[in-house]
């Protein structure tokens, strides 16, 4: 009994890393973008905002998911909530430097087409870049 509380406890605390870096990535993503990803999205309903939110989103899930994974038990639990933080973070910062690249090297400027009201392929670019990079950071952490 003592095992099956341990192991929801440590499945709270997983899941309660999980959910800082997913906001984390939901605050990074709005920092980079022009305008407020909350009225982008809930209040004028944007799909590019909305397809780069879901990207991060499950970019980060799938860093963060590799971090638990690969977060060995024997160390402790302590130890495997750091570094699951510390990778959903790295993660997250990768990403964001891959969305700030492909705007660099693109010839129209990605975070402001992502503002725009009609769709745009360039945020598809950018919503693949962000879930690329993550499946790229995950891996490592294997």
């Amino acid at each position: 009994m003592n095992e099956i509380l341990f192991n929801a406890l440590a499945a709270l605390a997983y899941g309660g890393v999980g959910i800082l870096i997913l906001v984390l990535g939901y605050v990074i993503t709005d920092l980079l973008t022009p305008g407020k990803m909350h009225e982008l999205i809930w209040e004028q309903r944007n799909r590019n905002a909305v397809l780069l939110v879901c990207a991060n989103t499950l970019g980060s899930a799938i860093v963060v998911t590799s971090a638990i994974l690969a977060s060995d038990s024997e160390i402790g639990l302590g130890a495997g909530l750091l570094s699951t933080a510390v990778y959903g973070l790295v993660g997250l910062g990768v990403m964001g430097l891959s969305f700030l690249l492909i705007d660099l090297i693109t010839p129209a400027k990605i975070a402001r087409m992502i503002s725009s009201t009609e769709p745009h392929p360039a945020t598809w670019v950018s919503a693949a870049a962000h879930v690329a990079t993550a499946v790229v950071v995950a891996a490592a952490l294997t």
